[in-house]
């Protein structure tokens, strides 16, 4: 039996921590930006032409809004943050059918952008791997102190597998992980049922599991799912302007703030 604490603080008994990816295991705000200003940069690129002048005018702040984009920063609880690509996909088809496209051109064209943009993807270029986001500070060691107690760990994400195994191959993480849920599993995350699944993949009961996230759709997924409230984390390190998460979910500030006890 072990027993999670934070700063001290005596959180339960746990047999399995769940982590979400971006923004928790991962420092993925530089390359989100990236990947958020090429589909900008190509939507307007490509739209532009068919578009009357106001219509010029009004895309490009419509889809910067969309994306969350704030000048040089990424809003932690955007679409571009949170969202699956799937969902980036149809925000930027609403936001170019706003300006007078018809649906299905729109359609089209947005997932011509994200072919596009998804080639220029940092993340996904595997002769550029040091190019990858990185790794929130002091993960490793935390990982290796669950898997010393014996604690499962798998992680909960809307990036696709290959998303999700190329963070983890980058960075020699692979071995802490007993499960990957990604944006292809069904149900997906927020569904509490996708919390089910994994927990079923792992062998254990959500009752007996922590999840760590940076986001009110993690932290409301996991206590629907029958984690204990006090065991689903917000982590608020991973970005340039801390998450706005709900209270009073405990936050983790550094992943040293954690520690584990036996019985």
């Amino acid at each position: 039996m072990v027993c999670l604490q934070l700063r001290g603080t005596v959180l339960g008994d746990v047999d399995a921590v769940l982590f979400d990816k971006d923004g928790t295991l991962s420092i993925s705000e530089p390359q989100l930006l990236t990947l958020a200003k090429a589909r900008v940069f190509l939507c307007l690129e490509q739209a532009v032409p068919a578009l009357e002048p106001a219509a010029r005018l009004e895309l490009q702040p419509l889809l910067e809004r969309a994306y969350g984009l704030r000048s040089e920063a990424i809003c932690p609880a955007g679409i571009t943050a949170v969202a699956s690509r799937d969902h980036n996909l149809i925000a930027t088809a609403t936001a170019l059918v706003q300006v007078g496209m018809g649906w299905p051109e729109a359609l089209a064209l947005s997932e011509q952008v994200f072919l596009e943009a998804d080639q220029l993807d940092a993340r996904r270029a595997a002769d550029q791997a040091a190019a990858t986001s990185t790794t929130t500070e002091g993960l490793r060691h935390w990982l290796q102190q669950l898997q010393a107690a014996g604690v499962v760990c798998a992680v909960i994400s809307n990036d696709d597998m290959a998303g999700i195994e190329h963070f983890l191959a980058s960075h020699q993480l692979g071995a802490f992980f007993s499960g990957l849920w990604s944006a292809e599993h069904r149900p997906r995350k927020p569904d509490p049922a996708a919390v089910h699944g994994l927990c079923e993949q792992l062998g254990v009961r959500p009752s007996r599991c922590a999840l760590i996230g940076d986001a009110n759709s993690d932290l409301r997924m996991a206590v629907a799912a029958g984690i204990p409230h006090q065991l689903a984390l917000g982590y608020t390190a991973a970005w340039s302007s801390p998450p706005p998460l709900a209270e009073p979910h405990p936050l983790i500030h550094s992943w040293s703030e954690l520690s584990l006890s036996g019985p």
